[in-house]
């Protein structure tokens, strides 16, 4: 019988950590060892639409009407934030992005050491959780604080990147998006990923200043490429695309309005994987750039390089895993601490940095890849050639399965007690005792 597996994920949210939950249930169903139950949940605000009836029948036929199961799992996975991670298993395996910046919530450690095992996608996240230390402190009856211990990660933990489908991430010949087709430039940088919260240089992405140093490096110039913003808030609603217009347009009021700025494009809304492919390989689509603050894994940047598109981004955290400072631009920069803005009760913690990109690089590298596309593109290629060998789903599936089987195997399990067949009392007469015969001697009986 196989062993029952319960996931607690938000696999029906349109979001990066749907994106992985659900490739994450897919490489499970494909191991093919376990009866997968799941608890779906909500991912913030994010819509929950994002399984296909036909396509995604295998997942949808594991989700649970409501947060019931008839017996305790043989193995709980719990892909969230660590705060939220629960033990309802025998075994218990808690699966999160982790962290952007540089510190670790004294909430998220408390929440992995409930756990058996931790899985994170980069050995940026692993040395985030590895490295935390917090002292546990007892106030004293005259209120003095005195230190109890220490508080630190106490389970294993490992690396398990967040593999690229490649057979729907590949190149594709005279590739079309009616979005993108009826752009005027022959030549368009990209850049996929939430507008979050807080002002010019404070949101995680950092899409602000992208736009401000885009505009600075081809301003005032005979020929300009245009910027597509791939980019929406927490959903993709009419007051969401109005909020993302306004926040380019203030950026670019700051510029003399006798200025011939380059073009900026939104593209705003949701797109299948199918149509995400689509856009990477336009002919028209030619680099993707992100100034990040910091990222778990840069999940639409290991995307483009599976079709071979350059790659111009901040060199520090996740997606430091899989690319290359020889076969894609990686931007210097500072770390500062992170924004008030940005401070998340248990979440990003006040005490925390993230990466700031120098401008100057930033500028430098868009400039180089538009005016030497060719020598660029033949760099890219060639990190495609490795990603599509490392970084497959394929290989993520081989990988998840090598790494949890071993805790796996450790779950007890019921073993039914076979007990030998007993015969029922009376079901057989009582043997007679045959005596021998008897002889009287002088009245005295002898046997």
């Amino acid at each position: 019988m196989k062993k029952l597996m319960l996931i607690c994920a938000p696999v029906t949210s349109r979001s990066g950590y749907g994106d992985h939950a659900r490739d994450l249930v897919r490489s499970l169903i494909n191991h093919d060892k376990y009866e997968i139950k799941i608890f779906d949940v909500n991912w913030g605000e994010t819509p929950r639409d994002a399984l296909d009836e036909k396509l995604d029948k295998n997942i949808i036929d594991c989700i649970l009407p409501e947060p019931k199961i008839a017996r305790q799992p043989d193995v709980y996975i719990d892909i969230r934030i660590p705060n939220e991670f629960q033990q309802w298993g025998k075994v218990n395996i808690g699966i999160t992005a982790g962290i952007e910046t540089t510190a670790v919530s004294d909430k998220w450690i408390d929440g992995c050491n409930k756990m058996d095992l931790i899985i994170v996608p980069s050995e940026h996240s692993k040395q985030g959780f590895a490295s935390a230390l917090y002292e546990k402190m007892q106030t004293l009856p005259d209120g003095k604080q005195q230190k109890i211990g220490e508080l630190k990660l106490e389970k294993p933990i490992e690396v398990l990147f967040e593999g690229s489908d490649e057979n729907i991430f590949k190149p594709i010949d005279n590739s079309s998006l009616d979005l993108v087709d009826d752009i005027k430039e022959d030549f368009c940088f990209l850049h996929v990923g939430m507008w979050g919260k807080g002002g010019y240089g404070e949101d995680r992405k950092d899409i602000g200043k992208l736009v401000k140093v885009f505009y600075e490096s081809f301003a005032n110039k005979k020929e300009q490429p245009a910027l597509i913003l791939k980019t929406s808030g927490a959903g993709f609603s009419i007051l969401d695309r109005e909020e993302c217009l306004k926040k380019i347009r203030q950026i670019k009021d700051k510029f003399p309005q006798d200025w011939n700025l380059p073009n900026i494009y939104l593209l705003h809304g949701s797109l299948s994987v199918e149509e995400m492919n689509k856009l990477y390989n336009h002919p028209k689509v030619k680099s993707f750039v992100s100034l990040t603050h910091g990222e778990g894994y840069g999940r639409p940047l290991q995307e483009a390089t599976m079709v071979g598109l350059p790659i111009i981004a901040s060199g520090w955290s996740g997606q430091m895993d899989f690319l290359s400072e020889t076969d894609s631009f990686l931007l210097g920069g500072e770390m500062i601490p992170v924004p008030k803005s940005q401070v998340w009760k248990d979440i990003i913690v006040s005490e925390s940095q993230w990466f700031n990109v120098n401008e100057t690089q930033a500028y430098k590298a868009m400039n180089h890849c538009f005016k030497n596309y060719d020598e660029v593109k033949e760099k890219a290629l060639n990190l495609m050639k490795t990603n599509r060998d490392k970084f497959t789903l394929n290989k993520m599936t081989e990988k998840f399965d090598e790494i949890i089987t071993p805790y796996i195997d450790k779950a007890p399990t019921q073993v039914g007690l076979k007990l030998p067949k007993l015969k029922k009392s009376g079901d057989t007469k009582t043997p007679k005792i045959k005596l021998p015969k008897l002889k009287k001697v002088n009245d005295e009986v002898t046997v």
